[in-house]
């Protein structure tokens, strides 16, 4: 039950609409940006873990986070999420401050988020873990039909609507998740290291939807990422060292200095 409790926390909601079964974009914000975050200060008891961040995700684009292990990337994810509360600084979603919201709450205001890890459900189905992503909806919105553009970018999972999560390979398990997102119409997606521990032909497939995702219904991705060839997919990046933001620019021009201090092993 705890499990499904946490996945419920990690599922969105609305800039898809479904109708007749199919996922249709509402429009772009009218806001400048879609996720703002300014002077960001979190903490874990009295060690001091983001320090003064800024970022910004704008409408239908995408961001990557980067930077090594333990520099607090996960960390900014889980506090734009609501799971940890900052000592001071600000979030906005499409202008509306969410930084007193819940982790639910914020999911229905529309931000989907797939964890590292990914938190499948073992015990249900793909289809169960697929209607799972509906409590992100209103409820007069809710059905338990899945629509048929979640199979065209994750074909996989058409096939395995009975398979129980837990059987699946860890490729399949992130394309459920990032689909169960999906389901609650998320006008911004946020992933921690989706490609971490799954072989290189799946990464190129979840890269490709994940630009599909983007082009057809518009939403905004920030992401956390450390294969190379997905950051470069990404419209922006941002890399962070001991807490704070340290450089930030078009991934168009990351450097062979950046990418050897931020993302070599």
């Amino acid at each position: 039950m705890r499990a499904g409790i946490s996945a419920l926390t990690h599922i969105s909601q609305n800039t898809m609409s479904y109708t007749n079964t199919t996922l249709e974009p509402m429009g772009s914000s009218t806001a400048d940006s879609m996720l703002e975050v300014s002077g960001l200060n979190v903490y874990y008891g009295e060690s001091h873990i983001l320090r003064g961040v800024d970022m910004t995700v704008h409408p239908g684009k995408m961001v990557c986070l980067i930077g090594r292990n333990g520099v607090g990337k996960t960390t900014l994810l889980k506090s734009i999420m609501g799971l940890l509360k900052p000592r001071s600084g600000t979030i906005a979603l499409s202008g509306e401050p969410i930084t007193l919201k819940t982790p639910d709450q914020r999911a229905r205001l529309g931000i989907g988020y797939v964890p590292q890890g990914r938190e499948v459900i073992p015990r249900l189905t793909v289809k169960e873990n697929l209607i799972l992503g509906l409590e992100a909806l209103p409820k007069r919105k809710k059905s338990t039909e899945i629509p048929d553009e979640i199979f065209e970018l994750f074909p996989v999972l058409k096939s395995m609507l009975w398979r129980m999560g837990g059987d699946l390979s860890g490729g399949q398990q992130q394309q459920l998740a990032i689909a169960r997102a999906l389901m609650g119409q998320p006008r911004l997606l946020v992933l921690d290291e989706p490609t971490e521990g799954i072989q290189p032909s799946i990464i190129l497939e979840i890269e490709a939807a994940v630009r599909r995702i983007i082009e057809t219904t518009g939403i905004s991705v920030l992401l956390v990422e450390q294969h190379l060839h997905f950051v470069r997919q990404a419209d922006w990046y941002y890399a962070m060292q001991k807490g704070g933001i340290v450089a930030s620019g078009s991934t168009q021009e990351l450097s062979n200095e950046v990418i050897q201090r931020f993302l070599a092993v």
